[in-house]
């Protein structure tokens, strides 16, 4: 490992939060605990008020309902998934691997524009994953894509000025998690990679996460969200600290007041929160079991992957076809919520080549319909075997996708005037029954996604 990565040495910059910690030991040893309010781990969302920034932010997100998240980072060069060093690897091995990356194919521009083109509004990438790593010039250690491997290039700079160019809009993953430094309190991963859990140091790593958020929202333009991930990782019998949340959400909407805080702890929002997130999951459901959270009034976002894994695993090429990722999109916006679809991007910094086929697909379904997506609300009922619906204004779609008849019920409680088909305009049939209404076709279609558009009064 190249000394100058100094693994070992982390500074504490941030002498009033060594004093709030120490005074709020002081008020646990006194026994007045149970009177503090629980903002530990999470707290009531209400008392946080958004900035006219982050409202406009927010409402913006929402219309965009399609986003590509991306997981690139030298866990890459293993092929074996971002986890990878949880596995066993030690972090000094590990590390080093940083000497031999060297992205050659990464084109900022190419990728930017396969995104666009496939119909997506924003990107979110990795900035630093749990193995420590960051795909950005950073000054607080040499282990960084910059400073620490021959490709010397800065490619969230190069990513963050097309997003700019092509009118992409531009979220960053950070990990409040951390395999490879000793000052991060061991959690519940990360056992076996080496690290000296007699170092621990919250107010040290605390700090260091600061600087570098500080760093990301001052030397990259206008980012739209910062997206953290590993909170999940406490371990309430090893890591008794508080996560310092409020604070850190406030210095990022004080760095950047449009910029709005997103959290994947797979719990109900806390304060200081702009998305409430669903891994794997639509709102509401729970098949993966990290999002069995009560749906919040906040924008939404679900993640999901194209394959199996996040990050880069050469043995999977379980993609999902287009059809499954486009109803998975019509169904995340029948619910009011957007769909961040992942790709892990190749150690040589390619996009794989099916993930650019079913982005091109993608692209190709939303330039058709994409009126029926793009800023658009959750339809006025829950999904139907039948499938979903989105509306905007007077307008109601139905998204009709595993019909069992060319009877289309409507639940009661949507007055519709009339009906058309949305590819062609052709009409519709529409009649009651009872308090219910319903749509006749003329066959059972078997699409992807057959549209209807409703006028509704």
């Amino acid at each position: 490992m190249p000394p100058s990565w100094e693994r070992h040495r982390y500074l504490i910059s941030d002498k009033s939060l060594h004093y709030r910690l120490m005074k709020f030991i002081d008020i646990i040893k006194s026994g007045l605990f149970s009177l503090l309010p629980l903002c530990t781990f999470g707290s009531n969302a209400a008392d946080y008020v958004p900035t006219p920034e982050v409202l406009e932010s927010r409402r913006q997100f929402a219309d965009d309902r399609f986003g590509i998240f991306l997981h690139w980072g030298i866990y890459s060069m293993f092929g074996q998934g971002e986890w990878y060093l949880n596995y066993g690897p030690k972090a000094e091995e590990y590390m080093k691997a940083a000497n031999g990356f060297y992205p050659a194919d990464f084109n900022a521009a190419e990728w930017v524009a396969a995104i666009k083109d496939a119909g997506a509004k924003y990107i979110c990438i990795t900035t630093r994953h749990h193995d420590g790593f960051s795909m950005f010039d950073t000054a607080e250690n040499d282990y960084n894509i910059v400073d620490g491997t021959p490709f010397k290039r800065d490619i969230l700079k190069e990513l963050s000025e097309e997003c700019r160019k092509q009118g992409i809009a531009l979220h960053l993953y950070y990990s409040h998690l951390d395999w490879v430094r000793d000052d991060y309190p061991q959690g519940r991963t990360g056992h076996d990679t080496g690290r000296d859990a007699s170092k621990a140091d919250w107010d040290s790593y605390y700090g260091f996460m600061n600087r570098q958020l500080t760093e990301l929202l001052t030397n990259y333009g206008p980012i739209r969200a910062i997206w953290f991930d590993g909170w999940w990782d406490h371990d309430e019998d090893k890591t008794p600290f508080d996560w310092h949340l409020p604070e850190q959400y406030e210095m990022i909407h004080r760095l950047q007041p449009a910029c709005m805080v997103a959290n994947n702890h797979h719990q109900s929002p806390f304060e200081g929160e702009d998305i409430q997130i669903f891994e794997r999951d639509l709102p509401g459901e729970n098949t993966a079991g990290l999002s069995g959270q009560e749906v919040s009034r906040l924008p939404l976002e679900t993640c999901n992957t194209m394959n199996g894994m996040w990050g880069y695993k050469i043995m999977d090429q379980n993609y999902k076809d287009a059809r499954t990722l486009i109803r998975y999109l019509v169904k995340a916006a029948g619910m009011g919520a957007n769909l961040l679809l992942n790709i892990g991007p190749q150690p040589s910094g390619a996009l794989p080549a099916t993930a650019l086929s079913r982005l091109k697909d993608m692209g190709e379904w939303l330039r058709a319909n994409g009126e029926t997506i793009y800023a658009t609300e959750a339809g006025p009922f829950p999904a139907q075997s039948w499938g979903t619906s989105t509306r905007k204004g007077n307008k109601l779609f139905l998204h009709v996708m595993t019909p069992e008849t060319n009877a289309i019920l409507i639940p009661e409680g949507v007055n519709i005037r009339k009906a058309k088909t949305f590819e062609s305009g052709k009409p519709v049939k529409i009649s009651r029954a009872g308090k219910n209404t319903v749509v006749h076709l003329d066959s059972i279609p078997d699409a992807t996604d057959f549209i209807i558009e409703c006028e509704t009064y």
